[in-house]
């Protein structure tokens, strides 16, 4: 791999952005990893040859998508305001979130997930409820379905339920819920898995979109997520940490060599193993367990609890 001099990494060499090369010396970029395979480990002499480089570079990206997803966990924040909607498109390249967040007066105000469905898609019908199609014959479908305003409205509406001393009371429907002026501050069989004094969300993945409830329009959200390291499919962007280099060399070979015909169980099995064992011990180097933090946290073990 090339390496750069002082100037080219503090300033970039004059150019702009500045900060460009800041921290670039922890990866190893998926060229090089895919040159370095094709140099060292594939050829007459090897046990893998004749092969072509979108193999290696094809089973490289599926490597660093793993990392990505197990261990590496290169979490992004992505910050911006909710519209009208109450909603939060997804980031481009988003896979799994980490935590979500509230950005209120400096102070982020993690957020409850409600696991209760909050949006639905729906079909426009007439005033026999028929479903209403188009000239192509494919249903017509608003943008929004009563399920999906019903929970970012939070319009005062009327409680109807014969069985119940609330029936025909005025009070808000907030996450499937009715909450009364009477009745605030009861919590009698509570709903632990929103008991939070903070809004909750849920994340609709089919239309791309996190759904808030009891949140004013214009509030700034803060999303921590996991990206599967593919830079939105620029290859030159797309890199890995210096500690998992040799166990992407280890994937690759596996892969090749579990992929072929006529190559013996054994040496499959091997690389298997050699795959495995590399990826543990990456792992236990990227945990960064240092001695000084295991004392600040055993400070406290003699602490006494009223």
């Amino acid at each position: 791999m090339a390496y750069i001099n002082d100037y080219a990494y503090y300033a970039n060499s004059g150019a702009i952005p500045e900060d460009k090369n800041w921290g670039s010396y922890q990866y190893v970029s998926l060229n090089d990893v895919v040159n370095n395979f094709m140099l060292m480990y594939q050829g007459n002499h090897e046990l893998i040859n004749n092969l072509n480089r979108y193999q290696v570079l094809f089973h490289a990206k599926r490597g660093i998508q793993e990392l990505n997803y197990d261990a590496m966990k290169e979490v992004k924040v992505l910050q911006l305001d909710l519209d009208d909607n109450l909603r939060f498109i997804l980031p481009s390249d988003y896979v799994n979130w980490v935590r979500i967040s509230q950005f209120l007066n400096g102070v982020l105000y993690p957020l409850t997930e409600n696991i209760q469905t909050g949006w639905a898609t729906t079909y426009l019908q007439d005033n026999n409820s028929k479903i209403l199609y188009d000239q192509d014959g494919n249903v017509l479908k608003p943008q929004f379905s009563q399920v999906d305003t019903s929970f970012t409205s939070g319009a005062k509406t009327i409680y109807l339920n014969e069985s119940s001393a609330y029936n025909t009371q005025s009070g808000w429907n907030v996450d499937g819920r009715w909450y009364f002026d009477f009745a605030v501050g009861a919590r009698f069989g509570l709903n632990t898995e929103t008991a939070n004094a903070n809004p909750t969300f849920s994340i609709d993945k089919q239309r791309g979109v996190i759904n808030f409830s009891s949140i004013g329009g214009g509030a700034s959200v803060v999303v921590e997520y996991i990206s599967d390291g593919m830079e939105q499919g620029e290859d030159g962007s797309i890199s890995v940490n210096k500690l998992f280099e040799e166990y992407l060399y280890a994937y690759v070979r596996y892969s090749l060599l579990n992929g072929r015909l006529g190559v013996q169980e054994y040496v499959v099995n091997r690389a298997r193993k050699d795959k495995s064992s590399l990826l543990r011990n990456a792992k236990i180097r990227l945990s960064n367990i240092h001695p000084g933090r295991l004392l600040m946290n055993m400070r406290g073990q003699d602490k006494w609890l009223k």
